[in-house]
């Protein structure tokens, strides 16, 4: 899929090797995590004039790319985690059902790339374009680079839960056999 503005031009397609190339080095490392723990095997490509456009645009552009893939599928809906890494334990919880967000994460110790608003920006575009409600919440840590890893890490994971196909159609209100 491709998804191109006056501000990005950002494209994702499945691929044999996990493949990313926004020119933001920190981005790089953030999806590639994304994508290695939910176990997808992707090409990203990316141009963009801000960071920020590329950032936001880029939460869009996995959220389309997802919602397209799941597509007329059941699947299991719901996915957690809860992971640590180094000073930093996060929680991610997801429901894909409509979009809702809710971070609480505090960046102590700062590190550069590693910057809450962009991170925000992802999550946002993320959660509008997968219908997925998505909460972040740290439990403990200082370092930015690993509370946004660790967020990014716990993520994968509870996408993968959540996108996994099911032989139900899960919903409060009725529960549909396949």
């Amino acid at each position: 899929m491709r998804r191109k503005t006056d501000e990005t031009d950002i494209e994702i397609n499945y691929s044999k090797e996990l493949s990313v190339d926004t020119k933001d080095p920190v981005l790089n490392h953030l999806l590639k995590t994304l994508f290695y723990y939910m176990e997808k095997t992707v090409m990203v490509k990316a141009e963009f004039d801000l960071k920020h456009h590329l950032w936001e645009d880029m939460g869009i552009s996995v959220g389309q790319f997802l919602k397209e893939e799941i597509k007329d599928k059941s699947i299991k809906r719901f996915g957690s985690c809860i992971l640590p890494m180094d000073d930093a334990l996060v929680l991610v919880s997801i429901d894909i059902s409509r979009a809702y967000t809710n971070i609480d994460l505090e960046l102590k110790d700062l590190e550069a790339g590693f910057d809450l608003g962009n991170f925000k920006e992802f999550i946002y575009g993320l959660s509008r374009n997968l219908s997925a409600t998505i909460h972040i919440k740290q439990l403990n840590g200082e370092n930015a680079h690993h509370i946004i890893e660790a967020s990014f890490k716990a993520l994968g994971n509870s996408l993968k839960q959540a996108l996994e196909e099911s032989p139900k159609r899960e919903s409060t209100n009725r529960v549909y056999e396949v």
